[in-house]
Order: structure tokens, then sequence, then C-alpha cells
């Protein structure tokens, strides 16, 4: 019997379903909310942008190094990464599909291990998160048999 793992996800939910051979389904195995990532960027930082010293009477400011939904984001796919890396390592699956919107898709491979990595079969760059799991399967029929 191979087990499949589906992840699902965006930068502010993520469902992991599992399905264990045809005719078993899709079958949620858990979900993982990040309401940070739905909050707006200016209310993710404690204080506006600090000021700098410029050359000549004006003041220059300064900008986060990196965008704070885009910090958030990398959180959650770290999250994420450490979810799947916890079922490899316990051969809880055995084959692994990637469904996720971009850029998110390319943030969560970032985090992904090697291990992890050679175990995704697919890679499917579009956000079904609210979609029902007669859906994503439709969506996935090229790639496993529900």
């Amino acid at each position: 019997m191979s087990t499949t793992w589906i992840l699902v996800a965006n930068a502010a939910r993520a469902r992991l379903f599992e399905n264990t051979g045809i005719g078993k389904g899709l079958n949620l195995l858990s979900e993982l909310e990040h309401p940070e990532s739905r909050v707006k960027g200016a209310d993710l930082v404690s204080d506006r942008a600090g000021f700098m010293q410029s050359a000549g009477n004006g003041h220059g400011s300064r900008q986060p190094a990196i965008d704070p939904k885009q910090n958030e984001a990398e959180h959650f796919a770290q999250e994420i990464a450490h979810t799947l890396e916890s079922g490899r390592g316990q051969n809880k699956y055995e084959r692994l599909i990637l469904v996720a919107g971009s850029p998110f898709l390319g943030t969560l491979k970032g985090r992904l291990s090697n291990q992890v990595l050679a175990m995704t079969s697919d890679t499917l760059e579009k956000d079904y998160t609210s979609n029902n799991e007669r859906e994503i399967g439709k969506h996935l029929e090229h790639c496993i048999y529900l």
C-alpha cells in the first residue's frame, strides 16, 4: 500500500490530505492556519520606518529589509515544511503532491529539505484552498487516482 500526501496551501491556509490507494479518496489529515498572512503589511510592523541621515539637509527613510507579508509567508512555509519533514521521518507517506499558489509555492519549496523534495512527484501552481475535496480531486486527476 502506497500512501500519498497532498498539500493544498497558500500563504494563510494549508490543508494536508492523505490518499491510501485507488478508490480511497482524500482524507483530511490536518489544517494549518496563519492569520498573520491576511493582515495588512502596515499592521504587521510595530513602528513606522526609521530615519537615517542622508547627504544634504533632508532625511532619508529606511524600509525593513524584508516585506512584512513576505516574512509571515516565510514563517508559515517553515511551519509547513516542519510538518512534511516530520511525516517523512516517521514514514507516513511515500509520495507528496504540492498544490500552492504563486509565489507561495516558491517560498515553500525553498524551505523543504532535499529528502522531502525528492518525494514530491507533482507540483501544481494553483490556489485550491477554497475548494472542497471533490473539486480538489478533479484538479488532481492527471497525477493521482482517487
